[in-house]
């Protein structure tokens, strides 16, 4: 897979202009982050990437150092990133990491690890970036701040292809966190979105099935295929517009799109 079929070459448009946003773990040219960041970009939204690696050189935006597991860096990166900014209207709880093996051989440190960054890390960037939020609900009455947050089916479905026991219980975590967030926050004006996507093509799901890539099963994708970064993309992207908001209580079957449901 190349940088191409990662992002789509789409015409620049308004539709987040005047947006400003961060994406977590948006560094690798082929993954799911920076497919996010290019798409919120050419729509208009001024972004910046954190990643816990270093940021790509074909990146044009601004990037920033950030573990997602620690919640100094993350308090920091988004104080740097907000006053870079100007200020903060959509977060994407983006960073993950993935792993596949039996319950019986996942350590502890494995288990905590894969919690720490794929759960822990959106509650530490959200909590960051409430306040900056808040405040631009405040400043802006005419759009509202956005949070979505990349889970996965396999919270579903307890693992999958590529996620075992720690991967799935990580991202069901992520989903009732979110749905957390939506009752605490009902009476605001916050638009609180998960995505929840199906095997993506990433230099991630393709290292973790080596030369067997093509081989494996597709029989249960309506598409029959795996689904690109890209896809996920124009999904964030309709979902961080002001009319995203008309899904916030309802789930949408995007099978096509491999994003399963949108809450």
């Amino acid at each position: 897979m190349n940088t191409a079929a990662s992002t789509l070459n789409l015409p620049r448009s308004t539709l987040l202009a005047g947006r400003r946003a961060i994406v977590t773990g948006g560094s690798n040219p082929r993954g799911i982050g920076y497919a996010i960041a290019h798409a919120l970009q050419q729509a208009g939204a001024t972004v910046i990437s954190l990643d816990v690696a270093p940021a790509s050189a074909t990146a044009p935006w601004t990037s920033l150092p950030c573990d997602v597991a620690k919640e100094d860096d993350c308090r920091q990166a988004v104080q740097s990133a907000t006053a870079t900014l100007g200020g903060l209207d959509l977060l994407i709880n983006n960073a993950g990491i993935v792993g596949a093996a039996p319950l019986d051989q996942i350590s502890d440190r494995e288990f905590r690890q894969m919690l720490e960054i794929n759960l822990l890390g959106a509650v530490h960037m959200t909590q960051a970036a409430l306040a900056a939020l808040k405040q631009s609900a405040q400043e802006s009455p005419q759009t509202s701040p956005g949070i979505v947050n990349i889970a996965s089916m396999a919270a579903y479905r307890g693992g999958g292809l590529l996620g075992s026991a720690h991967y799935a219980t990580s991202k069901g975590g992520l989903i009732s966190f979110t749905r957390a967030c939506a009752r605490s926050w009902d009476r605001s004006r916050h638009t609180r979105q998960r995505g929840r996507p199906g095997i993506i093509e990433t230099d991630v799901t393709i290292g973790k099935f080596g030369d067997d890539w093509e081989q494996q099963p597709k029989s249960t994708i309506p598409s029959g295929r795996f689904g690109a970064p890209a896809e996920v993309a124009q999904v964030v992207v309709f979902l961080a517009q002001r009319d995203g908001q008309l899904c916030e209580r309802c789930r949408d079957r995007c099978q096509r799109r491999h994003l399963h449901a949108l809450e």
